[in-house]
């Protein structure tokens, strides 16, 4: 038995878990984020400084963060580009430190990526209740703030004894590195029990090795599967982020390579396969490549593999129209580790790891092949998108930028065709990640890092910086090869949350910032425009007897990030662009490069649709028409709901 605190046993365990999968294990707790205040200082905060000062080289790692939502997105990113293998915790202190977290945690939860957050509590003897930053309620004696993290989170605990920590901690561990379930744990840490001392049994604090399952499809389930693709004239992958967490990208390759399905990506799956390989058809939905939907509308078995189906990827569900032949219905067979999303279109269920799954598909269909005229079609669509691409990277399009202003699809080329094949480009707002998942090209797995489950603005450097991390220390365990990361972000998310340049000053971690300064949110701006809305509200002015349509504000972004301690290289242009791109790329110091951006060029675009609702009645003309486009839209809208699992392996057979 060992006397400790509540904090000190609690970073101890930390430091002894570990995961494993495929033979290989690695630390899962690779550090710490914090900032302090009296809610954690005494607690979490003492016992990271004594792990730090004891010279046992194995101690829980700590990350001085500026802002507590960009540590949570910090850690986040980092366990995205480990895989789920490896993960962080996040520690702030009681009130507005720990409420601060509750945007992350929404973020980890949608995307399902682990990490461990332990917000300081009110305290659990209430001696001296009301103290600072309590939330006081007539009706509930327990309630605190932190109890907005219970929706965001897949599991939220409160620690009021010593004799809790041990069954919470394993029980935490556990979900975060279980592929089906993991996201957000919020531990909340009473300020007063953190600093309890209790005598922990020593088996707690034994390394421990969580072994990550691959599970394998179910027999049954397997023969259904193949039974519904063999029976497919037009059949088409829709590649999600289950399938990089699996490391399943080989077997994707060998599979479709074996079968001659194309493979549109989502925007977490996009990386599955090179952007050249012969059956890639790029991205697909409302923000997809006209090749990936081409092939979507006309498919008749739609794949799902490791895809929560957002309605991004089915373009608010328009995308899927059987081809457009009366009473064809689009039968979908889904593949991922979670039972919950393999349900989703009433599609045949295939609960397995992504890899495995692949593995075992590809074997039940040897010797089918989907027709070749449609695999060329695809190859030939992909093709066409990809000179389509290419225009966009050389500005070669109707529309061109004002005089001395760079396009935001050239910007794009170029930091795509100067960085190098493994280095990792950082979005998540605004128009950029759609045009990132139009028009990069990617070519590694890991080389394309947009967050849009939740479209965090302010994601950005922080997760840049995560992901830098992540890639530091794949280099260090793992021997991987260097990377550099480009974050992309526009001047509203900038302006959002810049705070952990700063943090990569102080660690010296190199990331490259490209700031396009579009003076507003161009993403929204042209989304109000297309509602009928006239860009109102999303454009930098100042105030004028009309309303915010004076002259723009002058902001100087540049300066703000120089004064952040980063390098800064302000560019007008595209070749004074791509100078400062070649610059960053071979300093060792974070560097930002402000350029600025014509937001009235929209980038190449596939008429996908995205279901935003217009205003019914108004008396403005272009709320009028975007009504009625609206409308005509809506018709095509398909609830896919297609046949039970029963009748779809009926007329498979049948066929």
């Amino acid at each position: 038995m060992t006397v400790l605190t509540v904090a000190q046993a609690t970073v101890r365990f930390l430091e002894a878990q570990h995961t494993s999968r495929d033979g290989v294990e690695r630390p899962f707790f690779a550090g710490c984020w914090g900032i302090f205040g009296h809610g954690n200082v005494a607690g979490v905060g003492q016992a990271l400084l004594e792990r730090e000062l004891s010279g046992d080289p194995s101690h829980l790692r700590f990350f001085h963060g500026r802002n507590e939502q960009a540590m949570v997105h910090a850690a986040v990113a980092y366990a995205r580009q480990r895989d789920r293998l490896a993960a962080m915790a996040v520690t702030a202190s009681v009130g507005p430190g720990a409420t601060n977290m509750v945007t992350g945690a929404a973020l980890a939860t949608i995307n399902r990526l682990p990490v461990l957050l332990l917000p300081g509590d009110t305290f659990s003897t209430r001696v001296a209740s009301p103290v600072l930053q309590e939330l006081e309620s007539a009706q509930q004696g327990d309630l605190s703030v932190n109890d907005v993290f219970r929706p965001v989170s897949v599991h939220f605990d409160r620690i009021d004894r010593p004799e809790q920590l041990a069954s919470a901690l394993l029980h935490a561990t556990r979900i975060l590195t279980d592929p089906a379930e993991t996201g957000a744990v919020t531990l909340a840490l009473p300020q007063d029990v953190q600093a309890e001392a209790y005598d922990f049994p020593d088996e707690l604090f034994a390394r421990r090795v969580w072994h990550v399952a691959r599970p394998v499809p179910e027999p049954a389930a397997l023969a259904r599967a193949a039974a519904v693709i063999r029976s497919a004239n037009r059949p088409l992958i829709v590649a999600g982020g289950g399938v990089t967490y699996s490391q399943a990208n080989d077997a994707l390759r060998a599979f479709v390579e074996a079968t001659g399905i194309p493979v549109g990506e989502s925007q977490a799956g996009k990386g599955a396969l090179p952007y050249d390989h012969p059956q890639s058809v790029g991205a697909i939905g409302a923000t997809g490549s006209t090749a990936a939907n081409a092939i979507a509308a006309d498919a008749d078995v739609v794949i799902g593999i490791g895809t929560r189906y957002s309605d991004f990827t089915t373009a608010s569900r328009t995308l899927f129209q059987g081809g457009g032949v009366a009473g064809q219905d689009v039968r979908f067979v889904n593949l991922n580790v979670s039972a919950f999303d393999t349900h989703k279109h009433a599609a045949v269920s295939l609960v397995a790891d992504a890899r495995e799954g692949l593995i075992a598909l590809t074997a039940a269909l040897d010797g089918w092949r989907a027709d070749p005229a449609h695999t060329a079609r695809a190859t030939e669509l992909a093709r066409e998108w990809d000179a389509i691409v290419q225009r966009a990277y050389d500005g070669d399009g109707a529309a061109q930028p004002a005089e001395g202003l760079a396009i935001q699809s050239q910007v794009i080329g170029a930091v795509n065709e100067l960085s190098g094949p493994r280095d990792v480009v950082v979005c998540a707002a605004g128009s950029m990640p759609g045009d990132l998942h139009k028009l990069w090209r990617t070519r590694d797995r890991k080389g394309y890092h947009v967050e849009y489950g939740f479209s965090c603005m302010g994601y950005e450097i922080a997760g840049g910086l995560g992901v830098k991390l992540a890639a530091l220390d794949a280099e260090r365990t793992e021997g991987e090869d260097d990377r550099d990361v480009f974050v992309m972000v526009g001047d509203g998310s900038y302006l959002m949350m810049n705070t952990e340049l700063v943090t990569a000053v102080a660690e010296g971690i190199k990331v490259v910032v490209v700031l396009v300064q579009n003076h507003g949110y161009a993403s929204i701006g042209a989304l109000s425009e297309s509602l009928g809305s006239q860009r109102f509200g999303t454009a930098y002015r100042y105030r004028t007897p009309t309303g915010l349509d004076g002259d723009r504000l002058p902001v100087d972004l540049a300066a703000n990030a120089a004064s952040l301690g980063a390098d800064v290289l302000a560019v007008t242009g595209l070749d004074d662009f791509r100078a400062a791109v070649r610059t960053a790329k071979a300093s060792s110091r974070t560097t930002v490069i402000h350029v600025e951006t014509d937001p009235m060029v929209p980038s190449p675009d596939s008429a996908a649709w995205w279901d935003v609702p217009v205003s019914e009645v108004s008396v403005l003309d272009t709320t009028q028409q975007a009504r009625r486009a609206y409308d005509d839209h809506k018709t095509r809208q398909r609830p896919l709901v297609t046949p039970s699992p029963e009748q779809t392996t009926s007329r498979a057979s049948e066929a």
